[in-house]
């Protein structure tokens, strides 16, 4: 496994342990993170030697505490759609796919593009100092990372509405209990709970795994929920609200929405 800019690699007994690591800014996912993210789960999958991945964040603070703004913040509506397209083919929709068991250990925010990171995983376990949400809709956005579609999976769509509407955080034990993660466990014990959880899993038939991961992620399964995101994610870049949303992020003020 090569050498990352924005990542930290650690393979032991089998499992690659990929940490995001921008601590400094709370781990958002910028375009060059999305990238190696991307690079280091392809390696992943094509080396024999790593069976299984977990994916956590540097620091006590956050898992990932969302997309990098500044990045995005002049596009158009082209250019947003193709933001969206590409992160969700090349990163979130890679590791959905992977034939190899995908865990998130969730060490504390886990926001926007962080909690689409997170939701990709086929498990997720967060620590209890954990806030989960998805708070695009307060920067005149919606998820655009598959958060509309992974969401409604796994909460339903009551719940899905009222988080991604009102841009509100949940707590991990909350998050339990909605089903949105698995487990919600002390900070000291989520690398070891992620861990033991791989372990299992990793004691089952490789082929078998990969054929489950298949199965359970054709069911109720249509591309045209994420094109229909992709498509309205686009659309939000060209209003006022969301120029207004995400200059008011940037001045750290509260948005005056029209």
């Amino acid at each position: 496994m090569k050498n990352y800019l924005n990542l930290l690699t650690d393979i032991q007994n089998s499992i690659l342990y990929l940490t995001i690591n921008r601590e400094d800014k709370l781990n958002a996912l910028n375009k060059d993170t999305l990238a190696e993210i991307h690079d280091c789960i392809l390696a992943a999958l094509h080396d024999e030697s790593i069976k299984g991945i977990i994916i956590t964040g540097k620091g006590e603070k956050a898992f990932v505490a969302g997309a990098d703004i500044k990045e995005f913040s002049n596009f158009n509506a082209e250019e947003g759609k193709n933001l969206a397209k590409e992160g969700q083919e090349k990163v979130f929709d890679l590791i959905a796919s992977s034939k190899k068991p995908v865990i998130a250990a969730m060490n504390g925010f886990a926001l926007g593009g962080g909690l689409e990171l997170a939701m990709a995983c086929h498990i997720r376990i967060a620590s209890q100092n954990a806030k989960l949400g998805l708070p695009e809709v307060s920067l005149g956005l919606i998820p655009g990372y598959g958060g509309t579609q992974r969401l409604t999976e796994l909460v339903g769509k009551g719940k899905a509405f009222e988080m991604i509407l009102t841009a509100d955080m949940i707590s991990a034990e909350d998050a339990e209990k909605v089903g949105l993660v698995n487990y919600a466990v002390e900070s000291t014990d989520l690398l070891p709970k992620a861990t033991a959880l791989m372990q299992k899993i990793l004691s089952r038939s490789p082929e078998a795994i990969a054929a489950a991961i298949k199965a359970i992620n054709a069911f109720d399964h249509t591309q045209s929920g994420y094109q229909a995101e992709i498509e309205a994610f686009g659309t939000c870049f060209v209003t006022q609200n969301f120029k207004e949303g995400v200059a008011a992020f940037l001045e750290k003020r509260k948005p005056n929405f029209h």
